[in-house]
């Protein structure tokens, strides 16, 4: 899987060979590696995300990602362009680490906070569930869901604001779809968590948290450029994408989430377990929206998988049709 996806997730920039985080592509024959598309996902994604809204002259370049340098060395004021993470999550997130914690305690946890109570009724009623009768209480969402479950659900629920409750109107527009990529990287990473032996709720925090900083570049957008006059060229996207996922890390470290979270979004594709199959699973979430627009590159990316990727596509592709129940 790892040499399938370095060939054609492999990115390519002016003067740069094409990125091969999985290894060994130096080692493959010419024609190999000509027999499949070199896709930039993290551009094509970034285009499909933003291209609807340049409806002008797009404005220059430069204060934006000036601006998101320096949120990048000041985290807080980042995190400010963001919902704030409720009172309760701190603890919840760390009693969710502690695998001794039993799903009562949790759910005490989770009534101390009347919102995220009715968040997680909601959310376990929800087609994705598909619970036989109707769940009206914490303790019915217990049973139903397990402690891992609930550990999944809680943290989706918590951070669901953060990335899809915007006020701006371009943030507004951009954040459902951009939350939907990070619900379906989240699942992929949980997958693909226990082969690399990493820790599947990091890998799923991981996931969740991962866009938050394309939500503050987003809103930076707004508050410096006219409306319509969004820059589309592809080294601006690229800039953009890389210093967002720089942002994210930083805002992860902040909010004090587990050091390996931060560093693997920062260090995307790097050696070790939680940044490269963080970047699986970033990388599949991103196909599987784009090939959903019925794009012929896309989806002859999606037909060319092989078995282990294709099972953890599937499963992002089952979850987006209970989504969309």
């Amino acid at each position: 899987m790892k040499r399938w996806l370095a060939r054609l997730f492999g990115t390519r920039e002016a003067g740069h060979p094409a990125a091969a985080p999985f290894g060994g592509a130096g080692n493959r024959p010419a024609a190999e590696d000509a027999s499949l598309p070199d896709l930039d996902l993290d551009l094509a994604f970034f285009h499909w995300l933003a291209g609807p809204h340049v409806l002008g002259k797009p404005a220059p370049d430069g204060p934006v990602l000036d601006e998101l340098a320096r949120l990048a060395r000041d985290p807080h004021d980042a995190a400010a362009l963001v919902p704030r993470v409720p009172a309760v999550i701190p603890q919840l997130l760390r009693s969710l680490r502690e695998d001794d914690t039993g799903a009562g305690a949790l759910a005490r946890q989770v009534a101390q906070d009347p919102v995220l109570v009715a968040e997680v009724i909601r959310e376990v009623n929800s087609p994705y569930y598909q619970p036989a009768s109707p769940i009206r209480n914490l303790e019915g969402a217990v049973l139903l869901l397990g402690q891992n479950g609930l550990r999944m659900l809680l943290a989706r629920v918590a951070f669901r604001p953060i990335i899809s409750q915007q006020a701006g109107p371009l943030a507004r527009l951009i954040a459902p779809p951009l939350w939907r990529q990070s619900e379906l990287c989240a699942q992929a990473a949980g997958l693909l968590a226990p082969r690399n032996k990493a820790d599947p709720f990091e890998a799923y925090l991981a996931g969740l948290l991962h866009n938050v900083g394309l939500v503050v570049a987003f809103r930076v957008v707004e508050q410096l450029l006219p409306p319509g006059a969004l820059p589309d060229g592809d080294a601006f996207g690229s800039r953009l994408v890389a210093a967002a996922r720089l942002i994210s890390a930083r805002i992860a470290d902040a909010w004090e989430l587990p050091p390996p979270i931060g560093h693997a979004i920062a260090h995307l594709g790097d050696a070790g377990a939680l940044p490269t199959l963080l970047q699986d699973a970033d990388r599949l979430a991103k196909l599987q929206m784009l090939a959903r627009g019925g794009q012929p590159l896309f989806v002859r990316a999606v037909l060319a998988l092989p078995p282990e990727a294709r099972r953890v596509y599937d499963s992002l592709i089952e979850q987006s049709d209970r989504q969309d129940a």
